[in-house]
């Protein structure tokens, strides 16, 4: 009876990624990560709001595009980025006090919710 060695470097193993989803479950992901964003306060039209109430805002632009925003990419530059009222863009102000335009924001989010993080 003869025995094999058998070299695990030998076996290819699919690395790991995070599970592929559509831009809508991107999107969903994106604004459920807004509504998740302890202690980020949002500025909007010189008001301030939280995230729960940010994600509520975004979800109600979304709605109102009837379908016209197909990305991710799109939902940031086109609701998420400035107020289509006023055209003046949306900050964010973080934990630390550090303030961003929010496109910069979303758009980092974006990626952790590629990366999986």
């Amino acid at each position: 009876m003869r025995l094999f060695a058998l070299s695990l470097a030998a076996i290819a193993v699919p690395a790991l990624a995070a599970p592929q989803r559509t831009p809508a479950q991107e999107i969903e992901a994106l604004i459920q990560r807004v509504a998740a964003a302890k202690g980020v306060i949002f500025l909007r039209n010189g008001s301030e709001y939280s995230a729960a109430d940010a994600a509520t805002h975004l979800r109600r632009k979304l709605r109102a595009a009837d379908g016209q925003i197909r990305t991710p990419e799109q939902f940031i530059d086109q609701l998420g980025a400035r107020s289509s009222m006023t055209g003046r863009p949306y900050r964010v102000r973080l934990p630390d006090g550090r303030e961003m335009d929010s496109a910069t924001w979303l758009t980092g989010l974006l990626r952790d919710v590629r990366a999986g993080r």
